[in-house]
């Protein structure tokens, strides 16, 4: 006797938005990897045109100019982000002995810097050249590394700040400042010449996208655990 199919089961309604969002951003990241890869005249003309403005204003305003690699050297460095998402690693095994999600956070920083790397040697972009440099920058363009690990690491640590139950003061201002550092970051390496626009737009659209998907990849597979409010909270 032949036994029916079971149906699959329908995608709980609360992960549509997400599938969808997580859509948006892949469209956007492979729209946007071919029209540099092709080198759309448009677009490269737009970048010119923003880079050089940018860079009159970097030569002219000294002071903000030194602020700016300040923040980007040392403030918002990826090796500034891959620290932080270290000591998040070190507390989500201490404080609720989570070392899934602790060897889930390390990993996904590390495959996004990969992603990284391996589309600058595919691309092989080349950065801006000025006659009168404010900054220096080695290796590729596209996507700004600056900008894609400051959207991962942010990202992936605003979700594990909603997920444990921290307070609504401490999501706001953890939001406020991720928003700051993942903008900031992105608007310095243009004012310092190190990037064109679309490179910065690139590090925030890739960056995302391998923050979404490793929100799902861990909503899917992460073994179910009791919420635990945050220590303090």
């Amino acid at each position: 006797m032949h036994t029916p199919h079971a149906a699959s089961p329908l995608r709980p309604p609360e992960h549509r938005p997400a599938t969808l969002f997580t859509g948006v951003l892949a469209l956007c990241s492979v729209l946007l990897l071919t029209m540099v890869g092709v080198e759309w005249r448009p677009l490269l003309e737009l970048d010119a045109d923003i880079a050089r403005t940018t860079h009159r204003w970097a030569v002219e305003e000294r002071g903000l100019t030194q602020t700016s690699r300040v923040l980007t050297d040392w403030v918002w460095d990826p090796w500034t982000m891959r620290v932080l998402c270290g000591v998040a690693a070190v507390l989500l095994v201490r404080w609720y002995a989570d070392s899934w999600t602790a060897l889930w956070l390390v990993l996904t920083v590390a495959v996004g810097t990969a992603v990284q790397q391996g589309l600058k040697a595919a691309l092989d972009r080349a950065r801006p050249v000025w006659p009168d440099p404010v900054d220096s920058a080695h290796y590729a363009a596209f996507p700004s590394g600056h900008a894609m690990t400051a959207t991962v690491v942010c990202g992936l640590l605003l979700w594990l700040l909603h997920r444990h139950g921290a307070g609504r003061v401490l999501r706001r201002a953890a939001l406020v400042v991720a928003a700051l550092s993942v903008t900031g970051v992105g608007l310095t390496r243009v004012w310092l010449g190190v990037h064109w626009p679309t490179d910065v737009l690139g590090g925030w659209l890739i960056g995302a996208l391998v923050a979404v998907t490793a929100v799902g990849i861990h909503r899917r597979h992460c073994p179910a655990h009791r919420r635990v409010r945050a220590p303090g909270n």
